[in-house]
């Protein structure tokens, strides 16, 4: 016996079958058959020797795409998860702490390290607006104290991303302070060279730029971040990155892994390598434009305004003054199968987002304007 919800067939005490869909969130992201396939590969023991030879295997190839030379560790959790080790293994309850924040992952942040006793000063940007790096260094000459500043560099809820180079240069050259980075939603897409930044922890998640599903972050981790590591008293056990180094030695994890998504990491960061990684960020340059392009010939408005700014990975715009923004978004997936994401915090109803990062290409962004192009008429929108 089925029934049908939303073109959802469920057979009733089976499996629940989903269409496909072109699935514009800024994540997850779409996941190549191929990489479904190798993610279907049989067991193996997590202490054993092939998973020795997939572990460093994986870090060996992450560590390029971070472009970096510190050590690299792959933790089974989300990016939230790589967010909250950044924060316990470099500070220490009490710490001063500036943290930058222009959206709801930058608030999301904030919100990690306060929960656990660092005495965070936020440094609020409009929503929609980039970071200005002048403000930080002020911020810096205010507070001598301070013993790391925290970024999210591409905030996925604005379609903003941020200078970091410019940031990075002033808390490390002029200020030698730790530069925590949430990269969760830019890693793997645009540029974010870890070592040429003097980035210290570096945060980001399986379900977006690689192409694999939720279920694994990963973090860089700097000299410095273990000078601080080793002072810091904040409370760890899973996210203890001192443990992770040490079973990372003997090709092991502390925890069980997700070993399903470490063979479709493994896989995606070889199709990552084989494309290039300047290619990688060209592609989503370039998607990027087509993407912010499409918009403004609809007559639509983005929300980020300086196009020196604009995110590569997601672009938010604005739901036209007398839409219903949720009417839209329904309509594109129930009459076209095309996911968008919806506005968070402060912007809920307020703007729209289309994701363009991972396995996407321009065919894939046209469909989603062709349909725009039928669903807008019907909420009411004239251009």
């Amino acid at each position: 016996m089925l029934y049908t919800q939303d073109k959802v067939i469920v057979p009733l005490g089976g499996f629940v079958h989903f269409p496909r869909q072109n699935l514009r969130t800024p994540g997850p992201t779409p996941v190549p058959d191929d990489i479904v396939q190798a993610m279907s590969e049989p067991m193996i023991n997590h202490r054993g020797p092939e998973f020795l030879e997939l572990i460093n295997d994986s870090t060996e190839k992450l560590k390029q795409v971070f472009m970096t030379q510190n050590d690299l560790f792959i933790l089974t959790a989300s990016g939230t998860g790589a967010l909250e080790a950044s924060v316990v293994n470099t500070l220490s309850p009490g710490d001063d702490v500036i943290a930058l924040t222009a959206g709801a992952f930058g608030d999301r942040f904030c919100d990690l390290a306060e929960a656990y006793g660092a005495n965070v000063k936020r440094i609020n940007f409009e929503w929609g607006s980039a970071i200005d790096p002048e403000v930080v260094r002020r911020e810096l000459n205010k507070l001598p104290s301070t013993k790391a500043v925290m970024v999210t560099h591409n905030e996925t809820s604005t379609g903003v991303t941020h200078d970091l180079e410019a940031i990075s240069a002033i808390v490390k050259d002029e200020f030698d302070k730790l530069l925590l980075v949430d990269a969760v939603s830019s890693s793997g897409c645009i540029p974010l060279p870890v070592d040429g930044w003097k980035c210290d922890m570096v945060g980001t998640a399986s379900q977006k730029g690689f192409m694999i599903p939720p279920g694994l972050s990963f973090i860089s981790m700097s000299p410095d971040a273990w000078v601080a590591q080793k002072e810091s008293t904040m409370p760890k056990f899973y996210f203890d990155l001192d443990a992770a180094r040490e079973y990372l030695a003997i090709g092991q994890t502390p925890w069980t892994p997700n070993l399903s998504a470490l063979y479709g990491l493994n896989l995606a960061l070889d199709q990552m390598l084989e494309e290039g990684i300047e290619n990688i960020f060209a592609r989503h340059t370039q998607i990027g434009d087509f993407t912010r392009q499409g918009a403004k010939d609809l007559g639509l408005e983005l929300l980020c305004q300086d196009p020196a700014r604009c995110s590569d990975t997601v672009t938010a715009i604005k739901v036209p003054s007398g839409i219903d923004g949720a009417k839209l978004t329904t309509l594109m997936r129930k009459e076209h199968d095309v996911v968008l994401a919806g506005g968070q915090g402060k912007l809920s109803g307020q703007i729209f987002r289309i994701g363009h990062l991972g396995a996407v290409d321009e065919s894939d962004i046209q469909e989603v304007f062709t349909a725009l192009e039928k669903v807008l008429p019907q909420v009411g929108f004239r251009a």
